[in-house]
């Protein structure tokens, strides 16, 4: 939502297409509910439109078998108008790395979740190269802001803000990227503007790389809770949850993101698209916002 929003105040004219028909309440916003996997609705609704970006993602155990028919689903769609399309992708697609992770690096993910993502991006990149496409794909790491879901939002979040203990799928300690939903949304909004970002991926710039725990400890500190606590879950205690709830599983083949170091390199996007990283507490106070107000 922020991505439309962004682009309707930036005075563009938006009709923004989700499952539902809800979304941002402008003017220039014009809702519309439709499905993402067909093709040729996808094709009516973009007709003439400059961009088509493309923020959808299916529930994620179902990410092997939606993301597949999705994908064509959309390429199909900018193939036949001529529409630039613009991808939100995330990290998944590089498989474990270690060190900084570069756009440049090669779509090496051996799990399924990471395949589906790499393959979205390959076949939208061959669309391209054979002159069929314009497309790009803006990468981004963990979510902070106002009600994005993700794995800090459903384990550690909540329980610190109400002073209980928390429980982290992976090392608290672990420098990790964070990226805040209204800097994402700017780099969607860029890339969709300049010439240079076709072809290409691009990192949204981080708000900071600080481990889960010494993120949670600033935002702690901000709300007035008391000092977090955190332990951490440990694959086999992902194995032991999810006989219980099958979410946990779908974990297992992405834990390395959280067990590990893992920074994102946004030096090409601050240079070419001009995105600059929202400073944190800036983004820890909307994060706070937004709990309050769920």
């Amino acid at each position: 939502m922020p991505t439309a929003r962004q682009f309707a105040e930036s005075g563009e004219r938006v009709r923004q297409i989700t499952r539902s028909g809800r979304g941002v309440d402008h003017p220039l916003v014009e809702l519309v509910a439709a499905d993402v996997n067909d093709a040729d609705r996808l094709t009516e609704l973009t007709a003439g439109a400059r961009v088509l970006v493309n923020c959808a993602v299916p529930a994620y155990d179902r990410w092997a078998v939606e993301i597949p028919r999705m994908a064509t689903a959309l390429l199909t769609a900018v193939e036949r108008t001529g529409a630039g399309y613009v991808m939100l992708g995330n990290s998944y697609g590089y498989g474990q790395v270690d060190g900084l992770l570069t756009e440049d690096l090669p779509m090496a993910a051996t799990g399924v979740k990471g395949r589906a993502r790499a393959m979205m991006w390959l076949d939208a990149l061959a669309a391209q190269n054979a002159g069929r496409a314009q497309v790009t794909e803006v990468r981004s790491g963990a979510f902070l802001g106002p009600g994005p879901v993700g794995a800090y939002a459903m384990f550690v979040l909540a329980p610190v803000l109400a002073g209980e203990v928390a429980s982290y799928p992976g090392d608290p300690d672990a420098p990790h990227s964070w990226h805040y939903t209204e800097d994402i949304a700017r780099t969607l909004v860029a890339a969709s503007r300049n010439d240079r970002a076709w072809g290409h991926a691009w990192h949204v710039p981080a708000t900071s790389s600080l481990p889960v725990r010494e993120l949670t400890e600033r935002l702690a500190d901000l709300a007035g809770a008391p000092t977090p606590q955190i332990n951490r879950l440990h694959r086999d205690d992902l194995v032991s949850l999810a006989r219980q709830q099958p979410l946990f599983a779908e974990l297992l083949e992405v834990l390395h993101s959280n067990e590990h170091p893992h920074v994102l390199d946004s030096a090409r996007t601050e240079e070419v698209l001009g995105v600059k990283a929202t400073p944190l507490e800036t983004v820890l106070q909307a994060t706070l916002a937004g709990a309050v107000d769920a």
